[in-house]
């Protein structure tokens, strides 16, 4: 199973935000990061994820790790009730980022993924580093990608 980290960062809320993903495949490492201009830290943490599958469209045994439980409890439990009330909240309220959640629905339902909560800004390497990415691409309005 693949090992994937994701974080979404913003600067104001709306503002500039930035995204990015480590993925660990056994020893290789990859980073990705990107950004979007006039978004909300949510847009990003979605974004993150969704960047991520989308980049391991050949895997489908994932083992995605967030610091998100938005898009964790979201994805794997608040998913199901907004769909079947026609994407509106337990309050009757429309869903926000109907269209990320609908991206990411569609990617999690072609995919095997385990989806992970890790706490923020602690002691695991690999959120701490895409927690800087994401917030550099937020603050330079720059993407990036290496291995």
């Amino acid at each position: 199973m693949i090992k994937v980290y994701t974080d979404g960062s913003c600067l104001g809320n709306p503002g500039n935000g930035g995204w990015a993903f480590v993925v660990i495949n056994e020893k290789d490492i990859s980073y990705r990061a990107g950004f979007e201009r006039n978004t909300t830290n949510n847009q990003m943490e979605l974004m993150a994820a969704i960047k991520a599958i989308e980049f391991l469209d050949k895997y489908n045994d994932i083992n995605l790790n967030t610091d998100s439980n938005y898009v964790r409890q979201g994805i794997t439990n608040w998913i199901l009730n907004w769909k079947g009330n026609n994407w509106k909240t337990s309050t009757k309220k429309a869903v926000k980022n109907r269209e990320l959640w609908e991206r990411l629905d569609k990617l999690n339902l072609s995919k095997n993924i385990i989806w992970s909560w890790v706490k923020a800004h602690n002691v695991d390497e690999f959120n701490n580093q895409v927690d800087q990415l994401a917030r550099q691409a937020a603050e330079t309005l720059t993407e990036s990608s290496f291995n």
